[in-house]
């Protein structure tokens, strides 16, 4: 899982009903992912996905993820499938160890210049404004290496002081050659996933 970063999408409406009735029929399955006080946890969650799955904590979601990649372990479509049914919509995922790494770098350093915390779950507003970043900090060091996107141009008169600030950061961040047209498919990638996009993004 570590090794991984998935992006997250909800549907507090059908977790309601769908996870929520899952809980109670399979009570006993996911105790054990809830060691721990198993039972008292399970009834925190419960009331939770009763009033919004948005309220999960990291921990708490990431408990359910593995219920389910253990139930469904066998077909990881599958997996998204069920997951989906139940509200929780697995939308994307960086599935490189290095890659990962590099985003969430990338992330920790716009937090840092914006003094913003994106936090696991965040606004998709906002989350969209740090890929728009994104696209232009790795653009910017993908030009150097002569390659091009249409997208950034198409970006770069709407978010002029975006632009200014990855341009500086630019010459701050290194990566191989290869990682920095990766992490630029990925920003682009979520950018058009999420661009029209009104709830919360969740990273986990």
């Amino acid at each position: 899982m570590a090794e991984e970063l998935y992006f997250i999408k909800t549907n507090p409406n059908i977790a309601k009903i769908n996870l929520y009735n899952k809980l109670c029929r399979e009570e006993e399955n996911i105790l054990t992912f809830l060691q721990p006080n198993g039972r008292a946890n399970l009834d925190i969650i419960k009331d939770k996905v009763k009033d919004s799955v948005e309220e999960l904590t990291k921990e708490e979601l990431l408990s359910i993820f593995s219920w389910f990649s253990k139930m469904y372990h066998s077909d990881d479509e599958e997996i998204k499938t069920q997951l989906f049914i139940h509200g929780i919509d697995l939308f994307y995922e960086i599935p490189s160890t290095n890659h990962v790494e590099n985003f969430l770098q990338i992330l920790s350093n716009y937090e840092k210049l914006f003094q913003q915390d994106l936090n696991y779950i965040v606004n998709a507003q906002n989350f969209n404004q740090f890929l728009v970043y994104g696209i232009f900090l790795t653009e910017i060091i993908n030009k150097e290496q002569g390659k091009e996107n249409i997208l950034y141009d198409y970006l770069k008169s709407d978010y002029q002081s975006l632009y200014v600030l990855a341009e500086k950061q630019s010459k701050l961040e290194s990566f191989e050659k290869n990682d920095s047209a990766n992490l630029q498919h990925y920003f682009s990638d979520l950018y058009d996933l999420t661009k029209f996009y009104k709830g919360s993004i969740i990273q986990l």
